[in-house]
């Protein structure tokens, strides 16, 4: 993984061809393995959070990549640093899905996804300009990055529909958040190991938890076992700062039979 990652942020840095701005979306991106864009819904709320959405419209027998793959790709990335009035820009993750290739194991999806992403303005009563640059890796066969500048200029369509409707569907695939009945329990382990008790509405058998290994930290592939009704999973902690990092903790998601929640659980 380290190495893929580091061939594709090397190539990334290269830069390609911006994409001219068109209204609150930007133009299509095409690769060889689909096709991407960038959409916002035009404007900032009160807080400054501008909602946009990382559109992949992959081809069939195309996969992508979750924000933790496993040992293997790069998770999609998107830096805002060019832009104008904007100073992060975050994105979200639907539930992903296990894959196996025969010679890695990781989390993704292979089929077309939309990614949301919240812009923070920094003054909301400015005027916005969007210069991303947008990195996935995609796979086939074999995995290739995929690198795009786009260029959105919010104000120019600020009320269009067809773009609105985009991130919305986009918010509502999103998982939902861990509750006291849909959710994990984190059970004692050590430095090696996080063991997390999962607690879900089905008997276990169709469950499956993906956590994000990120700052610092990396991990395998989660190892389930069902007794006496109970579902727990074993991830080995492959990686980890030398300090714990300041912050809430580190993402997950938890999925039973087409259902999903996500939430945030302690650095271990």
């Amino acid at each position: 993984m380290r190495s893929f990652v580091l061939l594709a942020s090397a190539i990334f840095a290269l830069g390609v061809a911006a994409s001219p701005a068109t209204a609150s979306s930007s133009d299509w991106h095409d690769s060889e393995g689909g096709k991407v864009r960038l959409v916002t819904t035009g404007k900032p709320d009160a807080q400054g959070k501008l909602q946009g959405a990382l559109e992949i419209a992959l081809k069939p027998g195309w996969k992508t990549y979750w924000r933790d793959p496993g040992d293997s790709g790069v998770p999609p990335q998107i830096g805002v640093g060019r832009s104008s009035n904007i100073s992060t820009a975050v994105l979200a993750y639907p539930a992903p899905q296990r894959h196996d290739d025969g010679y890695s194991k990781w989390a993704g999806y292979d089929y077309p996804v939309t990614l949301p992403v919240v812009f923070k303005v920094s003054s909301p009563s400015e005027p916005v300009k969007i210069e991303a640059d947008v990195l996935l890796g995609i796979c086939e066969t074999i995995c290739i990055p995929v690198q795009a500048k786009f260029t959105v200029d919010p104000d120019t369509d600020p009320d269009s529909q067809a773009d609105a409707a985009v991130v919305m569907a986009a918010q509502a695939a999103l998982p939902a958040p861990a509750q006291a009945d849909f959710g994990i329990d984190v059970l004692p382990g050590d430095r090696e190991t996080l063991v997390v008790e999962a607690k879900t509405p089905g008997d276990g058998k169709e469950t499956d938890f993906f956590v994000a290994g990120e700052q610092g930290y990396m991990f395998g592939t989660p190892v389930k076992s069902v007794k006496s009704g109970k579902t727990v999973f074993s991830v080995t902690i492959l990686d980890r700062p030398s300090e714990a990092p300041v912050g809430e903790g580190l993402f997950y998601t938890l999925t039973d039979d087409g259902a999903s929640v996500s939430g945030v659980l302690p650095y271990p």
